[in-house]
């Protein structure tokens, strides 16, 4: 579960990118969050993310208030949490089985345990076989699937995305969407932050809706 009390966010002395923010999302749920370019739809996921802390307010995520929580003790609850950003953050220095074995690297996962969870990882986003190549050999879409790919090797209850479909043609984006829905399927958490109404339309689920740092939310019938 999820859940946002009363949860403030600005940066420095400015204004406050989201204010009184309050819901609360069930296990096993498929929401899109919709607005303006610059509503702090980004802000929201990286606090859901743990990547940053509320100014005010509590946030809980799996029954822990992450907004308490110490820095030695944040990365243990994003393993929960799978995170796609704008910024793929992909390493060129890499092959693509290389950038999904990294969360394994961190959390201490066996080798060859590790280099099997990466393979089944890029065979779920439909990359098996492109396992040696680089990043920059991929398209846009297959570039997209690798981050996916590696937001889901731990194995997270809880996936989100920040535009994941943006600049890519239609046939990549439903693909990239289908994979979204695959994995909410089986149980897991998805968040999508989207701005692209005839996307969000065609996957009828619940969409919060943030604007001018405020928030409202509606159940898709």
């Amino acid at each position: 579960m999820i859940e946002f009390q009363h949860v403030f966010k600005s940066y420095g002395r400015g204004r406050n990118i989201l204010a009184d923010i309050n819901f609360r999302i069930q296990p096993g749920e498929f929401i899109f969050v919709s607005g303006p370019s610059g509503a702090g739809k980004s802000t929201l996921l990286k606090l859901i993310g743990g990547l940053e802390s509320p100014s005010r307010g509590a946030i809980l995520v799996n029954g822990h208030r992450s907004d308490r929580m110490s820095a030695r003790a944040r990365p243990y609850m994003r393993r929960a949490v799978g995170v796609i950003m704008q910024d793929m953050h992909l390493l060129y220095d890499r092959n693509a089985i290389q950038n999904v074995l990294l969360p394994l690297a961190v959390t201490g996962h066996p080798p060859a345990q590790s280099v099997s969870r990466a393979r089944a990882a890029m065979e779920k986003v439909g990359l098996s076989g492109k396992e040696d190549l680089n990043p920059v050999e991929m398209s846009g879409g297959e570039q997209q699937r690798l981050a996916i790919a590696r937001a889901i090797v731990n194995r997270p209850s809880i996936l989100i995305a920040d535009e994941p479909t943006a600049n890519l043609d239609e046939d990549s984006a439903r693909r990239i969407m289908d994979v979204f829905r695959d994995f909410n399927r089986v149980g897991v958490t998805t968040l999508i932050a989207s701005h692209d109404r005839e996307l969000m339309a065609s996957y009828t689920r619940r969409t919060m809706r943030i604007e001018g740092g405020r928030f409202t939310d509606t159940e898709a019938a």
